[in-house]
């Protein structure tokens, strides 16, 4: 389900495909919470299923997909390809669109995306809550983004709000590229502060975040981590379970073949003319 590409790949492919004004992709990056909704959300699923690129954000799937045999190049941060993304974006002349994040939090994250990336052309809106629930709203939504002419829309809509919206609506409204970021436009712009460069490479992020907004974090970092734990664990038995019965039956139907007396016959017809052809070499 998660892609196998390198950060600088995925960077790469999605300003491509939005230089060339592609057709509709969407883009996804799970951490973990993602995983454990999948576990019971069938419409998850299925959004899943459809997206054109799956990219690992939490350094959790890079270690689930080693247990399952499976090489990731490496985590590719969601709020970093954001940054990233808008940085080549600026460079391209491409118009990009924010949706979502806390009050204001776009707006700021606009201001200070520019001052990195002058000529960065950005456009912003930060819907009510329960906008989702409100066709008006919904069609403004659209409108704003059908006329921005943007190419890439960032969705800061949470998980799995932004995943539902940008299947039912985000790409249908004429964008290359739609991308859930999550909390992104909260962290560029400084409304929620980012872990130190030394946290994040030990791969500590999500507990820094814990400890600064722990009364909104606890139940997602403590209670889900878990869960996410216990779904790897599970299926990493179970292929463990199925594989060994599969060996068994394997070995089982060998042994049964090779008590067939055709085949013990024609094993010994074999074996019997190999010292005869050694003497004639």
């Amino acid at each position: 389900m998660v892609d196998s590409c390198s950060f600088e790949q995925a960077q790469s492919a999605i300003l491509a495909h939005a230089s060339a004004c592609g057709e509709t992709a969407y883009v996804i990056t799970p951490n973990a919470q993602h995983i454990v909704l999948l576990n019971e959300d069938t419409r998850l699923r299925e959004i899943y299923r459809n997206a054109n690129l799956v990219l690992p954000d939490g350094i959790s799937l890079v270690f689930a997909a080693r247990m399952f045999g499976h090489e990731l190049p490496e985590r590719v941060t969601g709020v970093d390809l954001f940054q990233s993304l808008c940085a080549g974006a600026a460079k391209a002349k491409i118009k990009v669109f924010f949706l979502g994040g806390r009050p204001n939090s776009a707006e700021l994250c606009a201001a200070a995306l520019r001052q990195r990336n002058p000529g960065l052309d950005v456009e912003t809106y930060c819907p009510d809550m329960g906008f989702e629930n409100d066709p008006a709203e919904l069609e403004n939504i659209a409108n704003k983004i059908r006329t921005s002419g943007a190419r890439i829309l960032f969705a800061g809509l949470g998980t799995p709000k932004q995943e539902y919206w940008i299947y039912d609506h985000g790409i249908h409204l004429g964008v290359s590229v739609c991308i859930g970021i999550g909390g992104s436009f909260e962290m560029v712009s400084g409304v929620v502060k980012r872990a130190p460069q030394w946290v994040q490479a030990l791969a500590c992020e999500w507990l820094y975040r814990l400890c600064i907004e722990p009364r909104r974090m606890w139940r997602r970092y403590l209670i889900g981590n878990s869960q996410f734990i216990s779904i790897i664990l599970n299926q990493r038995i179970t292929r463990m379970i199925f594989s060994s019965l599969v060996r068994m039956l394997y070995s089982s139907s060998f042994t049964v073949e090779a008590q067939d007396p055709k085949v013990c016959a024609k094993a010994i017809e074999v074996l019997s003319r190999q010292p005869a052809s050694a003497e004639q070499d």
